[in-house]
């Protein structure tokens, strides 16, 4: 085979393989499984380029970092049946646990039990200070955490950034994707602010990562609001939603939409 027969016939594969992983996100994203709320929310959350964005392919080991009630679960879950893995660290209950987390991974765990789509899902725990073997060292390909970063923050300052992002380091591969979507601030906002609003810093969250030894590959506007000036009287959750303010200046903020949200894309160097 000559030299040119040889580098299209890599191009060709090289296209299909990703044609195939583009179809994979998209079924899943589309999947019957996902209720009509959850798709309502996909024009603010880009799941498909979000992912696409990430580099997540179906044969991957993801592990996805406090998933809540199960919002990206959905998602990821029939993506990765097949050839991949995926590992739900959830949150990590014990008797000083407020009642908020303990009923969230109360429901998520039925759901895992009634919900076909889960029937291959690993749950295990996660806690910035309580909790961070979410998984074997060194054996996932990517570790994901959406609108996650500011909890840690505000319940355990640096050192729960600190050890959050070490504990996403140990747990992937040489050359493993750390992948980060976060409530974003201003550069010039105030960090008190940052300590009560669920917002956060780029930059906080750049030199936490870099600081655990990732090096930042890419960043997205994928999520990006520009409406979203991120001072609001309830902080994020005063926006859809959450509605904090419910009825006050409603038509105000569902004109705003979801928040303003960096996408952060990390690789642990191979050496």
């Amino acid at each position: 085979m000559t030299a040119l027969k040889q580098l299209v016939s890599a191009v060709t594969l090289a296209l299909a393989a990703t044609c195939v992983n583009a179809d994979a996100i998209h079924d899943a994203v589309k999947s019957e499984h996902r209720s009509a709320d959850a798709k309502a929310r996909d024009e603010y959350r880009h799941p498909q380029q979000t992912l696409r964005f990430f580099g997540i392919e179906p044969g991957m080991k993801v592990v996805e970092v406090w998933p809540g009630g199960g919002w990206y679960t959905d998602i990821l879950a029939p993506l990765l049946n097949d050839n991949g893995e995926l590992v739900a660290a959830h949150f990590y209950v014990d008797e000083t646990t407020n009642d908020y987390f303990k009923n969230a991974l109360k429901k998520f765990n039925e759901r895992v039990a009634s919900h076909p789509p889960y029937a291959d899902l690993t749950v295990t725990a996660f806690h910035p200070t309580k909790a961070l073997d979410m998984t074997e060292a060194g054996t996932a390909d990517a570790v994901l955490t959406f609108r996650n970063v500011h909890n840690w923050y505000m319940r355990h300052g640096d050192e729960g950034l600190s050890n959050a992002f070490g504990a996403f380091f140990k747990v992937l591969k040489p050359g493993g994707v750390l992948g980060v979507v976060e409530h974003e601030m201003p550069a010039d906002g105030s960090d008190e602010h940052m300590k009560k609003s669920g917002y956060m810093k780029r930059d906080v969250v750049i030199a936490a990562a870099e600081a655990a030894g990732f090096t930042l590959a890419d960043s997205s506007d994928v999520n990006a609001n520009p409406r979203d000036d991120a001072d609001h009287p309830k902080g994020v959750w005063t926006l859809p939603p959450s509605l904090a303010m419910k009825d006050q200046d409603r038509a105000t903020y569902m004109a705003i939409g979801e928040s303003n949200r960096m996408t952060l894309k990390f690789i642990k160097p191979e050496a």
